[in-house]
């Protein structure tokens, strides 16, 4: 069945959407320290996995295409920089989270080269950082105030797709833009 345009086309309205943000993933090194932290088993706590962590620098929620996104990227004056983990695993609303500094410029960078694309931007003050877990209100007690001190190379940012379901998140890689 086609879209009512010429034989064999798809109707724009029948192109499934897909979740899409921009984020920095922290070398394996790096992984291996988040992994040796303290992750308590209590109700009301969900954790995430080792392929979950990332920094967010911008959501853009449901695309049509990420190829424009993509385009955007790569035509965007973006630096290479060195990003901080921590001093501390915090509380960020309702997560868990091992804050991340020095990605400031490159996020505010990745925002302005994607504003026409998804969810308009988050007005409030970027707040770099993975999350370890989210929770339900009033349980992160005895998760918080680990101490952790890490610093990596943020040599690109990557366009990802969220798949989700019923297990958590399942990210894939759309697009790597080396940064120079």
């Amino acid at each position: 069945m086609d879209g009512g345009g010429p034989p064999g086309s798809v109707s724009r309205a029948r192109l499934p959407r897909v979740r899409l943000f921009v984020a920095v993933r922290p070398p394996d090194e790096v992984l291996d320290v988040l992994a040796g932290l303290q992750r308590v088993e209590r109700q009301g706590v969900r954790w995430t996995t080792r392929d979950q962590w990332h920094v967010t620098l911008r959501f853009l929620g449901e695309v049509e295409d990420p190829a424009p996104v993509a385009a955007a990227l790569d035509g965007a004056t973006l630096a290479a920089c060195s990003a901080e983990a921590g001093p501390r695993v915090a509380v960020l609303g309702r997560n868990v989270v091992v804050p991340v500094a020095g990605v400031e410029a490159l996020a505010a960078g990745v925002i302005d080269a994607t504003g026409g694309f998804g969810v308009p931007a988050e007005r409030r003050r970027f707040r770099g950082h993975l999350t370890m877990a989210r929770v339900s209100r009033g349980r992160t007690g005895g998760l918080v105030g680990e101490p952790i001190d890490v610093r990596f190379p943020v040599d690109d940012v990557l366009l990802v797709r969220s798949h989700l379901g019923a297990g958590g998140a399942r990210y894939e890689d759309v697009h790597v833009r080396r940064l120079g």
